[in-house]
């Protein structure tokens, strides 16, 4: 007699035990792999499918993210702010720490209609501009993207969750493609240093060039950040993410732009953005 295949709840067990070894976060990777092996959320799997049997899927998926493959990777998704996005190789998968970002133009806007315009610069698949026009329905946006594979994620993302009327994504590097004033501007560049060490889940995975900046990971702000007081309109701001370290470089570069710098933390309280104002 053959022994029935254990249920989801054991397999879950299993598989976090084993990805303790390459995931500080074992058992939610193990529970968003399992509901998508299911085809299901991971809130159902969990009130409705613990006795289930295994999908035959859910195995290898465990196999790839042991060889350290992103989780967003493995499932298509990632989850940012209020929204969910299309991702894979070739664009940088949304992290955490970048919605920082959204909170400083949260807090910047307080009490205000918002922001009509924005414009994020090297948006990858779309990640702070479909934030924030999720967060003011009123507004209307830009998306710069030099990389055809991550723009191709970007306007998946715009189709998906209904923006096609809002937002525009094209090519261009920085903001030489760009022309005019937005109320509200984004730009998470790449800021690691050439040669940095960086996590397998990192640099086997995302691509290179959304990660490395130049020897001293700034190449981009030197030339983002003189192109700001041009587009950044009355009553507007720029908000920029940084590498922990990189605060006081980017502010004095913001200084010497003649805008006035302000830096926010993320929740581990490192510095994560640089704030930019007339």
């Amino acid at each position: 007699m053959v022994d029935p295949a254990p249920p989801v709840r054991a397999a879950l067990a299993q598989a976090t035990a084993a990805l303790m070894e390459v995931s500080p976060t074992a058992r939610l990777d193990a529970e968003l792999l399992m509901a998508h092996a299911l085809g299901i959320s991971r809130s159902a799997m969990l009130l409705d499918a613990l006795e289930c049997e295994v999908p035959v899927a859910f195995k290898a998926l465990v196999a790839r993210r042991l060889r350290h493959e992103p989780i967003a990777h493995l499932t298509g998704m990632r989850g940012f702010w209020t929204i969910d996005l299309e991702v894979g190789p070739g664009a940088l998968v949304p992290r955490a720490d970048s919605e920082t970002l959204i909170e400083a133009a949260v807090a910047h806007f307080a009490e205000t209609a918002g922001p009509f315009n924005i414009l994020d610069l090297g948006t990858g698949p779309g990640t702070l501009l479909l934030a924030a026009l999720d967060q003011w329905p009123a507004a209307r946006g830009l998306g710069v993207e030099r990389s055809a594979a991550a723009r191709g994620y970007a306007q998946r993302n715009v189709a998906r969750l209904g923006m096609a009327a809002r937002a525009h994504v094209i090519g261009g590097d920085w903001a030489t493609a760009v022309a005019g004033q937005f109320d509200l501007v984004f730009s998470n560049p790449p800021y690691v240093a050439d040669a940095d060490c960086l996590p397998r889940e990192v640099a086997d995975y995302d691509p290179a060039e959304a990660l490395f900046g130049g020897e001293d990971g700034l190449d981009a702000y030197r030339l983002i950040v003189p192109a700001l007081p041009d587009l950044i309109a009355p009553g507007g701001i720029a908000v920029l993410e940084i590498g922990a370290t990189q605060g006081d470089a980017v502010s004095e570069m913001v200084r010497a732009a003649g805008l006035v710098p302000s830096l926010r933390c993320d929740l581990g309280d490192r510095a994560r953005a640089v704030v930019a104002r007339h």
